[in-house]
């Protein structure tokens, strides 16, 4: 309950049942692993915004490189899937810095993992992507080859409803 304070249960039902491709979406993270929860109420927009809020980075998104373009220069041992590529999928944005850390003042999140975060054009096109992760009760953010993959490595999402 400490994640969507003031927020009206009603009116996310009525948002998601007047979206059923977000509420289908919200059923991927589900699925996936995420434990999505609303977090917030986006007044400007009228959305309601979701994250993934499990403990860890989802189960069900890691081993995964950062977008198509790395999974594509990996020459072996390719992972599955890419982070960006799934979540379009899910019909989900991968977390930004700015709200992986907001989602870090909700609990303690990606305590024994990490996950991917939107990574700005210019470090993508030198080859980076960026992820985060808490360690030592602080959030860090740091930067891999976009074709790396781990199997404590995922991606957290966000959806607006």
């Amino acid at each position: 309950m400490n994640r969507h304070k003031g927020l009206e249960w009603t009116k996310i039902q009525s948002k998601l049942e007047s979206n059923p491709d977000k509420l289908w979406s919200l059923n991927e993270m589900e699925n996936t692993g995420g434990e999505p929860d609303v977090v917030a109420f986006d007044k400007k927009n009228g959305e309601f915004v979701f994250f993934d809020c499990s403990a860890e980075s989802p189960s069900g998104r890691r081993s995964f490189c950062y977008d198509a373009e790395a999974l594509a220069a990996r020459k072996e041992n390719k992972p599955k899937n890419s982070a960006k590529a799934m979540a379009a999928e899910m019909g989900i944005e991968i977390l930004t810095e700015e709200e992986y850390r907001a989602l870090q003042t909700t609990g303690k999140f990606d305590l024994k993992t990490s996950s991917w975060v939107k990574t700005p054009d210019a470090i993508r096109k030198l080859g980076g992507a960026l992820f985060c992760d808490r360690r030592y009760d602080t959030i860090f953010l740091y930067h891999n080859g976009a074709d790396s993959y781990y199997a404590a490595r995922g991606f957290r999402g966000s959806l607006r409803v």
